[in-house]
């Protein structure tokens, strides 16, 4: 049994085979399927997608970090309300990315830490992109750490001190997808080191397939090939990292 932890599923790129794409991971094992969100313009068909396998998809509340700009007020007020009516099992994703743009970064760190305050206040977990901000990430993390914190580092890509680092905040786990499969990606090194007992998995579907569907639209189905590269670098069986990183998940989400 798999949990995908990281997929946008309502995304477009599914429109045509939405259901037949749900099916075809069930029929390998995963079993629960957890949707980020993005920014307003992705509430509505998450929520109907959630709405539709209540038993199998769960909804997260947050504003990507992508979706950050000059003035949130507003936006950040929306994602407050809808956190607040109970409806979602999760904040994300939300964090801050520096690859693209660096212009808002001061805006960013600040939707972000409000964002983990009311992770904190609202006993949800933190769903975390720090894509190229590493260091300006977990600053914050760990600024605001506590007994009433928990979270997740969504597409981990880091180094074995990164990694110890984020282990270190107790209740946090790695987030290990397809770049685990990457010849040159760096993460099936680190997690030779690290080892699985901090991990989830996740696809973070449409994007970032694992070989050997590399460069092609990515799906829950793929994530036994993610287990089976985790497995081989940590000297796990796929059944014991299907076991620790259910387990894993279970108790981060609490679903």
């Amino acid at each position: 049994m798999f949990i995908d932890t990281h997929a946008h599923l309502y995304h477009q790129q599914f429109a045509g085979d939405r259901e037949a794409m749900l099916a075809r991971a069930v029929d390998v094992g995963v079993t629960k399927f957890f949707l980020p969100n993005v920014d307003h313009g992705s509430i509505e068909g998450m929520d109907a997608m959630a709405a539709a396998h209540p038993a199998t998809c769960f909804a997260m509340m947050g504003l990507h970090p992508c979706s950050v700009g000059e003035v949130n007020d507003e936006a950040l007020d929306e994602v407050e309300r809808l956190l607040r009516t109970g409806r979602y099992c999760g904040v994300g994703e939300v964090g801050i990315d520096l690859y693209w743009d660096k212009t808002w970064i001061t805006q960013q760190q600040e939707a972000f830490r409000q964002q983990v305050r009311w992770a904190k206040e609202l006993d949800l977990p933190v769903v975390i992109h720090c894509r190229n901000s590493f260091a300006e990430t977990i600053a914050v993390v760990e600024e605001e750490n506590g007994d009433d914190l928990r979270g997740v580092f969504h597409c981990f890509t880091g180094s074995p001190e990164e990694a110890r680092r984020i282990i270190a905040l107790d209740g946090f786990m790695l987030g290990i997808g397809g770049v685990i499969t990457y010849p040159r990606g760096g993460l099936y090194e680190t997690m030779q080191v690290v080892g699985a007992e901090q991990c989830v998995l996740e696809t973070d579907a449409p994007y970032l397939a694992p070989v050997p569907f590399r460069g092609k639209r990515n799906e829950s189905a793929y994530i036994p090939h993610i287990a089976e590269k985790l497995a081989l670098a940590t000297g796990r069986t796929v059944a014991e990292i299907a076991s620790i990183t259910t387990t894993n998940a279970e108790r981060l989400f609490r679903r």
